[in-house]
């Protein structure tokens, strides 16, 4: 039982064994949580800066799909001090309870209930490892402390008309924290008291007393009819038992937080979702604004990386970039990048273009070459005179994957010729 005479102790765990299926080719070989966002950051960053700006310095992640690129970027990147026994942890699936990798969200925490055992928390705050967003996550457990509550599930506001896109959480008419009802898709959803319009979308994100989440999962792990998933199965339970709650991120209030980003959350889960993402962080006025000081998203500081170039300054080759991010180690060579989003690294050489794209670590534009509506992987070398993302049945034809928007992706390392 939680002392309540105390400041409770709490344990983050982030949950990051996602495949990202619908990601690919990004996610071909590296864990959906370790995809590059942003041009400096990855997924995760944005989780584990959540929790650790909301004073949660003791955090585990739990790995399992592709997880080598995961595991060492939070290795190298997420080192706190341990004189107060401070960390950030990857777990990878270690098979603790038989013979078989996870089975859901559910059963990683189980196989990983040692966790518990070492720190002995008083609660546990569970996140998922692949969205951008900020939140202060001590307000929600504040909330769930407040009521009592068996389980606090995070969710943001969404219009009624996109609700069987979502896991719906219907509330109680006479406390629109306590959920009435847990819907997965509905086509007939209810809307909330206060805006009719709306309903409460979960996040994801849970937040548990330490021994009821044990407890739980323990029970969860022994029932052959579940799929040990958080959302499926076990916020449900806690509903019918009348334990559940539900945390409105409108709520959540963001020290230097616009009102243009505020209660900003995105599932970048799609090729499309991922590059609007990404382009809602270069708008004059951002519709996430990455520049917050007040709740800084952390990425790893390479030292070793040169400042980003931009170079000549000619007739018809002027070396710019307009309404684009560019980051450190870039060259702009006499070339024109517009509206895109460059990683460290990326050289674009003279007279080519980029435009409305999104460019990862080491990508290579070479000479007179157009890249359009393209995401382009690690390491991708665009040929001295080619063109990306102009003809899409060209772009199909070499193997390229096009979404549905029309956005052309280019895997890790592949060489587009002329």
């Amino acid at each position: 039982m939680r002392n309540r005479s105390r400041a409770p102790q709490v344990l983050a765990i982030v949950l990051a064994g996602g495949e990202g299926k619908r990601l690919m080719p990004l996610t071909a070989d590296r864990a959906k949580p370790a995809v590059p966002f942003g041009g400096y950051y990855r997924l995760i960053d944005f989780a584990l800066s959540n929790v650790v700006n909301s004073g949660y310095l003791k955090v585990v992640v739990l790995t399992q799909y592709k997880s080598h690129s995961l595991d060492r970027h939070v290795t190298r990147t997420w080192r706190m001090s341990t004189l107060l026994g401070n960390y950030v942890a990857p777990i990878p699936a270690q098979q603790r309870m038989g013979k078989q990798w996870y089975m859901g969200s559910a059963d990683a925490i189980y196989q990983s209930l040692n966790t518990l055992d070492d720190e002995r928390p008083d609660i546990v705050v569970v996140v998922g490892a692949d969205h951008v967003y900020r939140m202060d996550f001590s307000q929600m457990v504040e909330q769930h402390i407040e009521t009592n509550a068996g389980i606090t599930v995070a969710a943001i506001r969404q219009p009624i008309s996109l609700a069987d896109q979502f896991g719906v959480i219907e509330v109680e008419d006479s406390d629109v924290r306590k959920i009435a009802r847990w819907r997965e898709k509905p086509t007939d959803a209810k809307g909330l008291p206060d805006s009719p319009d709306e309903v409460l979308a979960s996040m994801g994100n849970y937040v548990f007393d330490a021994d009821v989440l044990r407890d739980v999962v323990t029970k969860d792990a022994e029932n052959e009819n579940s799929k040990h998933d958080m959302g499926g199965d076990i916020v449900p339970y806690f509903v019918e038992r009348g334990e559940g709650y539900v945390y409105d991120f409108n709520n959540n209030v963001i020290p230097g937080a616009t009102d243009r980003d505020r209660a900003y959350w995105r599932d970048v889960g799609t090729i499309d979702s991922y590059y609007e993402a990404n382009r809602d962080l270069i708008a004059l006025e951002p519709i996430f604004n990455l520049y917050n000081e007040d709740w800084p998203i952390y990425s790893s500081s390479d030292a070793s990386i040169a400042p980003a170039k931009f170079v000549h300054n000619e007739e018809g080759r002027v070396g710019h970039a307009i309404n684009s991010a560019v980051s450190p180690g870039c060259i702009i060579s006499g070339a024109t990048v517009e509206g895109s989003v460059l990683s460290p690294r990326v050289h674009v050489h003279s007279y080519a273009r980029v435009l409305d794209s999104v460019l990862m670590d080491g990508v290579v534009v070479n000479r007179n070459a157009f890249v359009r509506n393209a995401i382009l992987d690690k390491n991708v070398v665009v040929e001295t005179g080619a063109e990306v993302g102009v003809d899409h049945d060209e772009d199909r034809a070499r193997g390229f994957l096009v979404s549905e928007e029309g956005i052309v992706v280019v895997p890790k390392g592949a060489v587009i010729k002329a």
